[in-house]
């Protein structure tokens, strides 16, 4: 099975739970065993590749800065890269551009998706509900992108994803094991770095340093 495969059935939840004025963000960058996985929530209007016009990438986080910082500050970005999405307005961002930052995504080995793939068009919460309907097509991502670890951001998501109830407070630097298509992944929970969790950004920055320390650095 192909990661496209997967977008029909994104498209179909996207015009039952989304606005209807916006396309799914599906996901992006290494797809063959990257070394980190990273779960967020759901994509919102702020992404510039939501508009039914935009016809490159529909990959999370077109045109948004904050995000940003965190994969600058681990590691993960090229410095050149991260000055012009910090100089850029979300409207100024071309779909070559998107392609050029999801290149660097690719080489640096990450894969950055959602659980929900339904684009509101603001940060409004979701009910686990919602994102329930998502949690097999999530699992059926990692089987076919096979990650070393995956990073779960927030309390919402982790709790679904790893079906118990998470504080993220309470589980920093903690490894929870969960087998998938037969497969034994590695995940972790680190504090949501954006919107309302933004003020948590240095704290997922440490953990996912920390992480990276002790999983994948030899």
């Amino acid at each position: 099975m192909q990661l496209e495969s997967l977008n029909k059935k994104y498209d179909k939840l996207q015009k039952k739970y989304g606005a209807k004025e916006l396309d799914s963000i599906y996901n992006g960058g290494c797809t063959d065993n990257p070394d980190i996985c990273f779960v967020f929530m759901n994509p919102t209007g702020r992404n510039i590749a939501s508009n039914k016009e935009w016809e490159g990438l529909k990959a999370p986080w077109i045109g948004t800065k904050n995000i940003w910082d965190l994969f600058f500050k681990i590691g993960l970005l090229e410095e050149n890269i991260y000055k012009k999405i910090k100089r850029l307005k979300s409207r100024e961002w071309t779909p070559k551009f998107a392609t050029e930052v999801y290149n660097s995504v690719e080489k640096h080995k990450y894969f950055i998706t959602n659980l929900g793939k339904c684009t509101q068009l603001d940060a409004r919460p979701l009910p686990d509900s919602v994102y329930l309907e998502y949690l097999e097509l999530l699992k059926k991502e990692i089987s076919i992108v096979q990650p070393k670890i995956i990073i779960l951001f927030g309390n919402q998501v982790s709790s679904i994803v790893l079906n118990k109830k998470i504080s993220v407070s309470q589980v920093r630097k903690t490894c929870f094991e969960e087998v998938i298509d037969r497969k034994k992944y590695k995940f972790y929970s680190v504090y949501y770095p954006v919107g309302n969790g933004r003020f948590n950004i240095d704290k997922s920055i440490e953990d996912i340093k920390w992480i990276i320390e002790n999983e994948l650095v030899k």
